[in-house]
């Protein structure tokens, strides 16, 4: 984070590229608006007016001058308040299809007239899902520019099993802020990315180890894997990636780390192949936004 403005927004800088690995939201013409939730990360996750993709779809009917009405179904394979940006994306998908399904305009109508005006309303981190792209991005979610280049390269994905909601961490960050990152234009290999992010940090991190000393090991033990090239924290926690050569050892490494409470995700970019997860049927436990 570079800076707090006075209204108490957190000024942000952040590279975001989305994993290999999502929640899955259908929607289908009905009478009203009702969503259904089912999915291995699916307990306790309320399908009320509080949720993100309700909240998302209400949104929408505002704007557009209609009422809500659709048949949601989420599937729910992202942990919950992970630091994965993964209600985030859920909420972008739901602004996606509710659009087409809406008759708004074309797919095209949700990035061109909601991205301000509803995204950055619902989260910081619902403007960049909806653009769907590696992005590097700031102010308070609202500005986009696109990614440095990126190479190949793998990610292990690894929860502890414990919830961390944004809002505390945030609030327990303590200490001066970070200047805005110096980045090139693009990175030739993994190691090479690996070695400027090494420089830099999560300025998250530390409050998240302190209100989750669970993620202290998780990140010692991505650390240890073979070829990790670098391990932190994703977002606000309690999620932690590490950055691998390739998809492969990424894979490699999920399988490795796998434990009971732990859960695991190993692969690439979106698009690409090689993954490999550990999920826990029933554990209470992203889109997604490493790192």
């Amino acid at each position: 984070m570079t800076g707090r403005r006075p209204d108490g927004y957190h000024v942000l800088d952040s590279l975001v590229v989305f994993a290999g690995i999502a929640d899955l939201l259908t929607a289908t013409a009905a009478a009203d608006l009702s969503l259904e939730i089912d999915g291995p990360c699916a307990a306790g996750l309320s399908p009320g007016e509080d949720n993100l993709v309700c909240r998302a779809a209400r949104a929408l009917a505002r704007e557009a001058g209609c009422a809500p009405w659709a048949a949601l179904r989420l599937t729910k394979t992202l942990p919950q308040a992970a630091g994965l940006g993964g209600g985030s994306a859920d909420a972008a998908a739901t602004l996606r299809l509710l659009g087409r399904l809406w008759g708004l305009g074309g797919t095209d109508a949700p990035a061109a007239f909601l991205a301000v005006k509803l995204a950055i309303e619902l989260g910081a981190d619902v403007p960049v899902c909806l653009a769907g792209q590696p992005a590097r991005m700031s102010g308070i979610g609202e500005t986009l520019a696109p990614a440095p280049a990126l190479p190949p390269f793998g990610l292990c994905l690894v929860n502890p099993g414990m919830p961390v909601p944004t809002a505390p961490v945030f609030a327990a960050r303590r200490g001066p802020f970070s200047p805005p990152a110096r980045l090139p234009r693009g990175w030739p290999d993994a190691a090479s990315l690996a070695a400027d992010l090494g420089r830099l940090g999560n300025d998250l991190e530390a409050p998240a180890i302190a209100l989750c000393p669970a993620i202290r090991p998780v990140l010692a033990a991505l650390d240890c894997q073979p070829g990790c090239l670098l391990a932190r924290v994703s977002g606000s926690g309690a999620t932690c990636f590490g950055l691998f050569p390739d998809p492969a050892s990424a894979a490699e490494a999920a399988k490795a780390l796998a434990r009971p409470g732990w859960w695991c995700w190993g692969g690439g970019l979106a698009g690409q192949t090689w993954v490999s997860s550990s999920k826990l049927p029933g554990s209470k436990f992203p889109g997604s936004k490493p790192p």
